[in-house]
């Protein structure tokens, strides 16, 4: 039979074209040929096939099918309503969507889906006038930022013109720099009010400059005691060039490199001898601790061969056919491991993980071989196993007594209740046996 469409929904109820169909076999089936059909009020129509796939599959891809077209109707409704598209570009989409509608091959309500689309239309002059607050909404947030951005370069150009007269030379500059920083990162304004603003800020920028630059030019003491830091910086590096201690020394040169930067500016022409002789004892150190490091991977490298060729000795225990000879070869083969010096950490993990699993096996083995062997369980074992064979005795012979009395009910319970515990007792039995095995 086929299903009564549905009336067409309410324009506020477009929404609804997108819930899921439910019941497949509502809208559509599958015959026997594997072609899937779709009822529509015109009668049915084929929609296509999905080779290799049950009916059920096959369905289940149609609905697929007009599920995802009507979730696009359902999008484009919401879109409309919160003014998110242009109205010429909606109806241009609602052309899309009649068409994808009238030519889709899926199994669902394909009248009420086509009907959603046609109400489509009307909700797009609905919410014309959504579409121009957007517009106008997007609009005055321009205005906002732009206004944001004003009052935020205007504190910069303030904060700059604050500090020109500065001699606190060092932090003055730092903040300048940060400021300057700010302002490339904030938005541009209009070329005027931009270009207007930078002049402010620059002249600012540069009145101080001028007058560090002056103030330091003055300032020979402060070359002198910028080179006196810098000389002893120079003459521990100089005694550390030879260090083995290769941790703690290049930590300690990392120290000096901070307190170099730390120390500042001297005479370009002092400084550069003094930064050639820093650099010298730092290459010197660093170059030999590469030396060594270089032989050390050379040293890892050969251990890295001998544990991936003892590991395929430690693996080959597996599997495990002798649980004692296993355990003697892999203790003797551990001995080997432990005394293989350095390798790579990243590298030895995963060789170790690999030694982890064999010795896993065997404690794996050697758990089941205890519980196997323990005493106390077999105990219990035979004990389950002589109660179940007393019971079943117990029950044959009262069956019998009831059948020598003529109560055949009752001998029938009593057998009944022996033959079960005779089952229980051959699994009882089997469990005792995979104790001794």
């Amino acid at each position: 039979m086929e299903a009564t469409p549905n009336p067409t929904p309410a324009t506020s109820d477009i929404s609804a074209a997108s819930a899921l169909v439910g019941d497949p076999s509502q809208f559509g089936r599958v015959a026997e040929d594997g072609i899937v059909y779709v009822r529509t009020p015109e009668g049915e129509r084929a929609v296509g096939s999905y080779p290799g796939k049950s009916a059920e599959e096959a369905l289940s891809y149609f609905v697929r099918k007009f599920e995802s077209l009507a979730s696009e109707v359902a999008l484009l409704a919401s879109r409309i309503k919160n003014g998110a598209l242009v109205p010429s570009d909606a109806h241009e989409a609602v052309n899309k969507l009649r068409e994808q509608v009238k030519n889709l091959n899926g199994v669902g309500d394909l009248a009420l889906l086509a009907a959603s689309v046609e109400q489509l239309p009307s909700l797009i002059e609905d919410h014309r006038a959504a579409y121009q607050e957007r517009k106008d909404l997007e609009a005055a947030v321009r205005e906002a930022k732009k206004a944001a951005t004003l009052l935020e370069k205007e504190k910069l150009v303030a904060e700059a013109e604050s500090l020109a007269l500065s001699e606190n030379w060092k932090v003055t500059s730092e903040r300048l720099k940060v400021l300057l920083d700010e302002w490339k990162a904030a938005p541009r304004l209009d070329k005027t009010t931009d270009t207007e603003l930078w002049k402010r800020f620059s002249a600012s920028r540069n009145k101080f400059d001028k007058r560090r630059r002056t103030h330091f030019a003055s300032l020979e003491s402060v070359n002198a005691d910028v080179a006196a830091k810098k000389e002893a910086l120079v003459l521990e590096a100089e005694k550390l060039a030879t260090s083995k201690e290769w941790l703690n020394t290049a930590k300690r040169f990392k120290e000096l490199m901070d307190a170099w930067k730390a120390s500042g500016r001297g005479k370009q022409s002092v400084d550069a001898k003094l930064w050639a002789r820093f650099k010298a004892a730092q290459d010197q150190f660093f170059a030999a601790k590469n030396e060594d490091m270089g032989k050390r991977t050379e040293t890892m490298a050969a251990n890295l061969i001998k544990r991936e060729e003892l590991i395929t000795k430690i693996e080959a225990i597996l599997p495990i056919s002798d649980l004692s000879t296993a355990k003697k070869n892999f203790r003797a083969l551990m001995e080997q491991w432990q005394k293989i010096g350095m390798t790579e950490r990243s590298k030895r993990a995963a060789l170790d993980a690999r030694v982890d699993k064999v010795e896993a096996e065997i404690h794996a083995l050697n758990e089941e071989h205890s519980r196997r062997t323990d005493p106390t369980a077999i105990a219990r074992a035979n004990e389950v196993v002589q109660g179940l064979k007393d019971a079943i005795a117990s029950y044959e012979a009262a069956a019998a007594k009831a059948e020598a009395a003529g109560d055949s009910k009752k001998a029938q319970v009593a057998r009944e209740a022996a033959s079960a515990r005779k089952a229980w007792l051959e699994e009882a039995q089997k469990g005792l046996a995979d104790f001794k095995a």
